[in-house]
């Protein structure tokens, strides 16, 4: 296939790579996003490697192959493969750093108000446990510039503050937030950082190494569409020593390689690492369809989307700047609360399930400081006509 010929926000030629549901129109691949049939044939072609012969499989093969897509991942992002281990996805990386990190009564967590709810409830009972403090510093908006929005963040720094955790690309409003700059600050005030970057992932450009980071947790299977199930956690050699597993098993290598951290990570009990062996292929499959070019369409259609939406509603306000620095294939568009309550943290609007109920459209309602919005997600298989069919079943919805 010609890169040509798929890549097309237009139309939908590459839809049939995917095995999603004919009659449904899916635009949410930012939350749960799908595997190419190629990948799912790589994971399923693991699995049956694996059932043939358990013990050889287990005892001669998986770690060298677990290596193996470990250095192809770790090329992918622009970090060391010794300083990544495989996890089930960013919040089970998350919860390895929340306990490792060690803090104290007094001590300060800083995060802007843009982060996922799961990974606030993780910090929120850490600062419980220990007596530290969670500091929510608010991102002023217009934002103008990468370095103004960082500097303004950064004025959240005490010297009490032990950790800044930070989205890349945050979940509820869909911006790319300036995380380069945030932690050569945080680095140069002497204060860890953990970004949280399960939208990051092939959506935008990724080189760890640049970040400079402590830790970077992430999920493979929202933009790299790789199997479900898999994500990676990154740490800075300068934290390995105290990075607890959230699991004991062994801890060895299986192989009698030498001891290093990630071997207690890397045998947690009997489990299918089929995912994550198939993790080389989702990148392959990215790869081969040009990945600036996957950026650069879905891009292409997410402002469509920006367009269409804003016009139906003319609401105006968007947290992004209309600019690829800011938002790339994802994008939150604001839209009338209507007269439903609003729901409590971690239920669905009930706009969200009329969309589905009555139009076979899937895309999130999101809730972010008192405002209701609609978080479109552009892959590869969406086209133009996605976008329409969300704008109209809106108009009707919303009255």
């Amino acid at each position: 296939m010609s890169n040509t010929d798929t890549l097309n926000p237009e139309g939908n030629s590459m839809r049939d790579a995917w095995s999603i549901a004919d009659d449904v129109t899916y635009l949410n691949h930012g939350s749960f996003g799908p595997s190419p049939c190629v990948v799912e044939q790589a994971r399923q072609a693991w699995t049956d490697q694996l059932e043939r012969q358990p013990m050889n499989f287990f005892l001669r093969q998986m770690e060298e192959a677990l290596t193996e897509a470990r250095e192809s991942l770790a090329t992918f992002v622009g970090a060391d493969a010794d300083d990544l281990i495989f996890v089930d996805n960013a919040t089970y990386g998350m919860n390895i750093v929340a306990a490792s990190v060690e803090l104290k009564a007094g001590d300060e967590v800083l995060v802007t108000d843009h982060e996922y709810g799961a990974v606030m409830r993780i910090w929120r009972r850490v600062c419980k446990q220990t007596g530290a403090q969670l500091v929510v510093r608010k991102l002023p908006q217009p934002f103008v510039s990468a370095n103004e929005t960082a500097a303004d963040f950064l004025e959240g720094v005490t010297d009490k503050t032990k950790l800044i955790v930070v989205s890349h690309v945050t979940s509820p409003t869909a911006l790319t937030l300036p995380v380069k700059q945030i932690c050569h600050g945080a680095r140069q005030r002497g204060v860890q950082v953990c970004v949280d970057g399960p939208h990051a992932i092939a959506m935008t450009p990724l080189n760890i190494r640049q970040l400079n980071c402590d830790y970077y947790v992430a999920s493979c299977h929202k933009w790299l569409s790789a199997p479900f199930g898999t994500g990676f956690l990154y740490v800075a050699g300068r934290r390995q020593a105290t990075v607890k597993p959230p699991i004991l098993s062994w801890g060895g290598s299986i192989s009698g390689n030498a001891p290093n951290w990630k071997d207690e990570f890397n045998w947690v009990g009997t489990r299918d690492p089929a995912g994550f062996l198939a993790v080389p292929a989702a990148i392959k499959f990215l790869e081969r369809t040009g990945i600036d070019q996957f950026r650069e369409s879905t891009h292409q259609l997410a402002e469509y989307a920006r367009l269409q939406i804003d016009e139906a509603f003319g609401m105006g306000d968007i947290p992004a700047p209309d600019s690829i620095d800011w938002y790339s294939s994802m994008i939150a568009l604001p839209i009338p609360t209507g007269n439903e309550e609003q729901p409590r943290e971690g239920h669905r609007d009930p706009l969200q399930d009329s969309l589905w109920e009555q139009f076979r459209i899937e895309v999130p309602i999101v809730h972010w400081q008192r405002r209701r919005f609609v978080r479109v997600s552009c892959h590869l298989y969406n086209c133009r006509a996605d976008v329409d069919r969300l704008t109209d079943a809106l108009r009707t919805l919303i009255r």
